[in-house]
């Protein structure tokens, strides 16, 4: 063995050449890799700061997740709003089920206060009708006058619903129409489009019951009319004496003419309020399906 010889294989050459090393692959004493891991300082810095980098993104990325899903269930938990155009369409809706929802007698009620005015100072005198007898749903051609009944059809009218009542004295019988329309706009056009007088006008046909106080109480009875509208609701009202006379003018007795328009309206417009009254402003309970 040689010692001492420069160039030799484990010994270093003049100027600190490893000459072996490059021969094994083994980096040279001062290339940079002092921990013999093969990377150097700034590379493992670079690293490290890169995996720095991604883990706080990822944690960024799952905290905004989360909070995503906590405004989430907070939507889902807190009461719905519901905007003034929705609450409008919600009440529409509420009012135009009423006739197929609400039973008959809730339609037209059993007793009707009206009253009748020229007694004296006041309101007038207040008076109670009474219901006699309430018909089956009926198409709107036949259950209306003939150019009535082509004024509905031409705005969409779906059925009408009708009963009749007795005054407070016996005298008279009113029949009271509730005509159905698609919506409330056709309800308003039909209204002003149907003929109209100062008597009787053409409109809601008069229904009988047998062995009543409004038995002959028919259309050749008739002596006044009256409609109005409530929501996609048209009322009418026709008013003539129970006990079967036939149709005669009343302006020589301003009496019975008052008292024929007071329980025709009366009838009339109470039984249209309160299917066109409007419901509670909806409300929602807080569930998602509210």
């Amino acid at each position: 063995m040689r010692s001492g010889v420069p160039g030799e294989r484990g010994e270093p050459a003049p100027g600190g050449d490893w000459r072996g090393y490059p021969q094994t692959g083994f980096p040279a004493p001062g290339s940079g890799y002092p921990d013999g891991s093969g990377r150097s300082s700034g590379s493992r810095r670079r690293r490290r700061g890169w995996r720095s980098s991604l883990t706080i993104a990822v944690m960024v990325l799952a905290l905004a997740g989360l909070a995503a899903s906590a405004v989430g269930i907070v939507v889902q938990v807190l009461p719905r709003r519901f905007t003034t155009a929705q609450q409008q369409q919600i009440i529409a809706w509420e009012i135009s089920k009423r006739w197929r929802t609400w039973t008959a007698a809730q339609i037209f009620p059993a007793a009707v206060a009206y009253r009748v005015s020229g007694f004296g100072p006041g309101e007038g005198l207040r008076l109670t009708a009474h219901r006699i007898g309430i018909a089956g749903q009926a198409p709107c051609q036949s259950a209306t006058d003939p150019s009535v009944a082509r004024v509905l059809a031409r705005h969409g009218c779906v059925a009408v619903l009708r009963a009749t009542y007795g005054d407070a004295t016996g005298a008279l019988a009113v029949t009271v129409g509730i005509v159905v329309m698609a919506v409330p706009a056709s309800a308003n056009a039909s209204l002003k489009a149907l003929p109209r007088s100062t008597g009787l006008a053409p409109g809601i046909r008069a229904v009988p019951f047998a062995h009543t106080l409004a038995a002959q109480f028919g259309d050749s009875q008739r002596q006044l009319s009256w409609v109005g509208n409530e929501g996609p609701y048209l009322v009418m009202s026709t008013v003539g004496y129970a006990d079967g006379r036939r149709r005669v003018r009343e302006s020589a007795d301003p009496y019975i003419k008052n008292e024929m328009i007071s329980v025709a309206h009366g009838i009339g417009n109470l039984v249209g309020s309160r299917l066109g009254a409007p419901p509670p402003p909806p409300r929602c309970p807080g569930a998602p399906e509210c």
